[in-house]
């Protein structure tokens, strides 16, 4: 007979077991086990760390190769386009002419259609006698007035002008204000040949960037 351990019940016909084995034995077989789980870890440990390293070596060579194919790609495009070296570099003289061309007539004003207008603007009895033009040009800044009412200029015009009467200088003035460009007109003195009774009076006309050409921008758009 053997007692139950959570009680005091008393157990008949139960089988007797007595372990006779020294606790040195018990403590070999358990190290033993450990020993053993331990070397499955082990193990189990390097074939996932030989796993990730064959992974890592695949993927590496895949993108050794996926590079290698990308600089043969590019070395091919490097060859394909030393045959349009020439092309190319005539296509940048070209764009560096157009440049200097839009450079070169930035300041540009079409002087023969502008003076035939100025000469529309003169009453019939009055000519002109001579005519002066200084223009602003690409790489010169062109002087701006100091006085606080008169407005940015890119030329000047001067031209003396002969009548047979008594001009009207303001309408004239009224008549230049329309031309494009006009920034402002002054009066010079009014003078009377009196050998001849012709009236002479010279006007300086200042113009405004409204006045430029613009070809080769017109054309662009």
């Amino acid at each position: 007979m053997s007692r139950n351990v959570s009680g005091d019940e008393l157990l008949i016909g139960g089988e007797p077991r007595v372990d006779l084995l020294p606790p040195e034995v018990l403590k070999r077989r358990k190290a033993k086990a450990i020993r053993r789980g331990l070397g499955i870890g082990v193990v189990g440990l390097l074939v996932v760390v030989a796993a990730g390293i064959g992974a890592a070596t695949v993927l590496s060579a895949q993108a050794q190769l996926g590079l290698l194919a990308e600089q043969s790609h590019t070395a091919g495009l490097l060859a394909e386009q030393t045959k349009y070296g020439e092309v190319r570099t005539a296509q940048a003289q070209v764009d560096l002419v157009k440049a200097a061309q839009r450079v070169g007539v930035s300041t540009e004003i079409d002087w023969k259609p502008y003076l035939q207008g100025v000469q529309a603007t003169l009453p019939p009895s009055v000519s002109i006698k001579s005519v002066t033009v200084d223009s602003a040009t690409p790489i010169l800044v062109y002087e701006q007035p100091t006085a606080p009412l008169q407005g940015a200029r890119v030329a000047t015009v001067t031209f003396s002008a002969t009548s047979n009467s008594l001009p009207d200088v303001p309408t004239w003035l009224t008549g230049l204000a329309a031309l494009p460009g006009f920034a402002d007109a002054l009066p010079g003195q009014l003078l009377l040949d009196e050998a001849t009774g012709i009236y002479t009076v010279d006007i300086t006309m200042h113009i405004n960037d409204a006045a430029f050409a613009e070809r080769f921008a017109a054309k662009e758009k």
